[in-house]
């Protein structure tokens, strides 16, 4: 069967887009929710003609030659409720793979480049047990030797690349910039700080002094839920659009981004965008972390065991429903936003999960639980513990993980995956305690908070799927 007719793909020279602007920003993490988010501020900005991004893939650069072809360019699908609305955006100049590494000196070694936005995902950033970076992970040790011997050599870690690029403005003379972590960890901001300037120290503590003193970071908390791209949204733009877009992204309507901090090289108006700029941004990043993020690593890991692919489907089982509430009220009570605030966020989240257009699956979701549930589900079981309380849906989504660890549910893709999977085999009451020692060793060795998670461990494996 032959696909959707198209006139074409998308051109700047054909008029599909806006001129590419001059590059003043770099982004490292080059994917869907980067292009969902960011760069769809910068593209909705008054002076995004301004504002051009150069961005550049984690690891493999199939995605960048994609977007190079397309000069950039790609279609947004927003999932409406009502139907699908398509929006080609141009905020992105260049597209670079991660092994482009010259290129990526040479943006940082430019004057004009005044910040750099990051989407690594949690595990991107390599922390030891101490929140700095680990630096006795082979791949940190291998990066700090090739800088050691040359300055400008590839290297693959993201604290690396980001220490070679501020090595090269610093050689260039290049001026202040700003780092722009827009991961979901809290206080990302401190995080970046941390493991870029533990690793410039490792390689020549002059320039950690230099980075010190000329890189400002900012904290920002951010939120779109934003799935993997399908084959369905490729043929949805060609039938709406008449377009080839071999990169499309597709989204919610709903979208935050909240930041606090300094841009001392200038920025996008991306407050006319609605961005939120505030000093204590610390309220947002938990209601967001606990509620959104932490729901869906429930439903990650509990739907999925219970035989549901997407978020929509786990939500509209009642069982996890049921179990989604609860967790919501343990992590509420932890907020310091008016009730009825919390009560309107937690309807609009249970409408955005509901949404059937939006095929977010679990298994992605589910990936890298290790680096997720220290900062989605600890701190509100901590919390709940000091108080005296055994909070059920907390040690349930505990309980999830481990079986998915176990081989419940979705596949297991996990940074510490060779670590964490020969733990969890053998007798739950032998396993759960080995897995919740290396997730938090306090946890590990609360024996109450352990004898809840293997309990509701043992319902998981004896449940049938509906």
């Amino acid at each position: 069967m032959s696909g959707p007719r198209t006139s074409g793909r998308l051109s700047r020279a054909a008029g599909k887009g806006r001129p590419a602007a001059p590059v003043r920003l770099v982004h490292l993490g080059l994917g869907n929710f980067f292009r969902a988010h960011q760069a769809w501020y910068t593209d909705r900005a008054p002076d995004a003609g301004d504002w051009g991004v150069a961005a550049f893939t984690g690891r493999r650069g199939e995605l960048a030659e994609t977007l190079t072809a397309q000069e950039g360019l790609y279609t947004l699908i927003t999932r409406e409720a009502e139907g699908d609305r398509f929006e080609v955006l141009s905020s992105l100049s260049r597209a670079h793979a991660a092994a482009e590494h010259e290129a990526w000196l040479g943006y940082f070694a430019s004057p004009a480049v005044a910040a750099v936005t990051i989407t690594v995902t949690e595990a991107g950033y390599l922390r030891g047990g101490d929140g700095g970076l680990d630096r006795d992970r082979p791949e940190v040790a291998a990066d700090v030797e090739a800088l050691r011997q040359d300055p400008a050599a590839l290297v693959r870690t993201a604290p690396a690349r980001l220490a070679a690029g501020l090595a090269a403005r610093r050689r260039a003379d290049a001026g202040p910039v700003t780092l722009v972590p827009c991961d979901n960890l809290p206080h990302n901001g401190e995080v970046a700080t941390r493991v870029v300037h533990d690793l410039a120290e490792m390689v020549d503590p002059g320039l950690a002094g230099w980075i010190a003193d000329s890189v400002s970071y900012v904290t920002t908390m951010v939120d779109r839920i934003t799935p993997r791209t399908t084959e369905e949204d490729v043929r949805a733009v060609a039938e709406a659009t008449s377009l080839e877009d071999r990169a499309p992204v597709a989204t919610e309507p709903f979208s935050e981004w909240v930041l606090s901090g300094s841009f001392p090289g200038g920025r996008p108006r991306w407050e006319d965008a609605g961005a939120t700029f505030t000093e204590d941004i610390a309220p947002f990043e938990e209601r967001k972390l606990w509620l959104l993020n932490g729901g869906h690593s429930l439903l990650a890991y509990a739907g999925s065991a219970r035989g549901h692919a997407t978020v929509a489907e786990a939500v509209a089982d009642d069982a996890c429903r049921e179990w989604l509430q609860e967790w919501w009220d343990e992590a509420a009570r932890h907020l310091p936003f008016p009730e009825p605030d919390v009560a309107a966020y937690r309807a609009a989240l249970l409408d955005r999960f509901a949404n059937p257009r939006m095929h977010h699956r679990l298994g992605q979701i589910a990936d890298d639980g290790s680096q997720k549930l220290p900062v989605r589900v600890l701190p509100t079981l901590r919390q709940e513990r000091a108080a005296g309380r055994l909070p059920p849906a907390a040690t349930r989504i505990l309980a999830a993980w481990v079986c998915h660890l176990r081989g419940a549910g979705v596949p297991v893709r996990d940074a510490r995956a060779d670590e964490l999977a020969p733990l969890a085999k053998g007798p739950l009451p032998e396993a759960v305690p080995r897995v919740l020692a290396a997730l938090d060793p306090a946890v590990g060795g609360d024996g109450d908070l352990v004898k809840a998670v293997i309990a509701q461990a043992r319902q998981f494996e004896q449940a049938e799927r509906p």
